[in-house]
């Protein structure tokens, strides 16, 4: 696929951000798009390697040879064809998805992979400025009705494609606005919103109906649920991790997802009451991952004082592991552009204490290093590392310490089997739950997990919900061959 010899003549190029000095004064996204023959050079980088071991790379089978190829030979609109007939929402997976099938490039064997993600960005985007993305509302109805909980990726693709079979859709969102984490876990500068409103626009020309607002088990009754044929639930993975540490309740100590959720709300003139804020203020984020790295570019863009990041992992190699060779997901270090914006990292440390005033005022928070003892045939132990202590001045510490599992309100009183980790048990590929109609896909299936992920699982998951009204299914799998196909 692509030019032939392209590899061998082109280097990646990825876009560029904006000046740090200049990005970290608002809150939109920064990157600089590449020229259109640029990212056509990019789209000719695609070897015709056989094996495409990209496919396995993405959890959705994007045909992403197939729409290399067509950006190589300016065929836009082909290859916004082909990528929509795996994907949805390729706007979403272009800015957020951290690229597994980049780290299974075969080009990244022996040289940068192909730029599949940017790539991926361009094209939906191109398409959205050309018309080409356009509502398609079934030319049939079912007679079906179903249920979609939560608007996260998972649920709005579980919803289209459901909605596209002919079934009678309903979503249901308990927060003010649609897209679940989307809309308000993710900070602007990493994905405006809107981005997500062009696209939920595109839903309700469908024919998907919205309604927000609605917490299903508090404010609206499961028993509501029993009126639809069917029922998906895509709630997400939202119990967040916190720290058996002492001072763990002091005025100062606040969940990553919290501070990120108000920051956001207030840019669209949202009320917040007590809004936390970084200004000014020695901040310190525990957690390593996605979040914390988003806690570290809206504490920069608050104007923090200080910003210092904690994790207890050790830090990873600058270049893949030996113990995650090609094509596996690399164990590698990961540097964002908030990491870049200023912060300092901090790897093997733990904390012992949040050090609180008599007012109750976080003002410091107590750590030891620690070291990983790996012992044949038995977990990790942590052990701390004698004479290591140390006391750090901090204001505001963000907990960015990822989620344990779904909520339990809708499987208590609905009476669905969760697994030993908590999850909402349905086996993979089924996704139905113990109750035959009800049905679960994304992080509430399978625990916190990506974005590409989510919308994998809506897919999938709407193909059986599908099989199971009306006992066939035209909708697409990427399990089975050659029925990828755009609706």
């Amino acid at each position: 696929m692509g030019k032939v010899t392209g590899f061998k003549e082109f280097e990646r190029q990825d876009e560029s951000n904006a000046p740090v000095k200049d990005r970290v004064k608002n809150y939109k996204e920064f990157t600089i798009p590449l020229s259109e023959a640029e990212i056509t050079k990019q789209g000719s980088r695609c070897m015709d390697c056989g094996i495409p071991f990209c496919h396995s790379g993405c959890p959705l089978g994007n045909l992403i040879p197939d729409f290399n190829h067509m950006v190589h030979q300016g065929e836009w609109q082909k290859a916004s064809w082909l990528l929509h007939s795996t994907n949805n929402f390729p706007e979403f997976t272009g800015r957020l998805c951290p690229a597994p099938c980049e780290k299974s490039c075969v080009l990244g064997i022996i040289e940068p992979p192909v730029s599949i993600e940017n790539i991926e960005k361009q094209i939906v985007e191109r398409a959205f400025q050309e018309g080409w993305i356009k509502p398609h509302p079934p030319k049939t109805r079912t007679g079906k009705t179903v249920a979609v909980v939560g608007s996260g990726p998972a649920g709005l693709a579980a919803a289209q494609q459901l909605n596209r079979a002919g079934h009678t859709v309903t979503v249901f969102e308990r927060d003010d606005e649609v897209g679940g984490l989307l809309r308000y876990g993710i900070p602007n500068f990493k994905l405006e919103k809107h981005i997500i409103d062009r696209r939920i626009d595109i839903l309700k020309a469908e024919g998907i109906t919205f309604k927000v607002n609605v917490n299903v088990g508090i404010n609206y009754s499961t028993e509501e649920l029993k009126k639809f044929d069917a029922v998906v639930l895509c709630g997400g993975a939202t119990e967040r991790r916190s720290l058996p540490t002492p001072g763990i309740d002091a005025d100062g100590v606040v969940q990553a997802m919290d501070f990120l959720t108000q920051q956001t709300k207030v840019l669209y003139g949202k009320e917040v009451k007590d809004q936390v804020l970084a200004t000014d203020k020695h901040v310190i984020v525990i957690g390593g991952g996605d979040t914390g790295s988003d806690c570290i570019g809206t504490s920069n863009r608050q104007g923090a004082k200080s910003v210092t990041n904690f994790e207890i992992m050790p830090k990873p190699p600058g270049h893949r592991s030996p113990t995650t060779p090609w094509p596996f997901w690399p164990l590698q270090l990961k540097t964002s552009s908030s990491h870049e914006e200023g912060v300092e990292r901090n790897w093997l440390i733990n904390t012992k204490e949040f050090v609180k005033d008599e007012n109750g005022k976080l003002t410091a928070l107590k750590t030891v290093n620690v070291e990983w003892k790996m012992v044949p045939g038995q977990r990790p132990q942590l052990v701390e590392v004698e004479g290591t202590e140390k006391t750090w001045p901090c204001d505001l510490a963000l907990l960015a310490l990822g989620f344990t599992g779904p909520e339990s309100t809708i499987a208590d009183q609905l009476g669905i089997v969760k697994d030993e980790r908590s999850n909402y048990k349905a086996e993979h590929g089924k996704f139905q739950t113990n109750i035959p109609n009800i049905f679960t896909a994304g992080d509430m299936r399978r625990g916190q997990s990506l974005i590409v992920w989510a919308i994998s699982e809506g897919r999938e998951a709407a193909r059986q919900v599908d099989i199971f009204l009306m006992g066939k299914s035209d909708l697409p799998s990427k399990d089975i061959a050659g029925d990828l196909v755009a609706l």
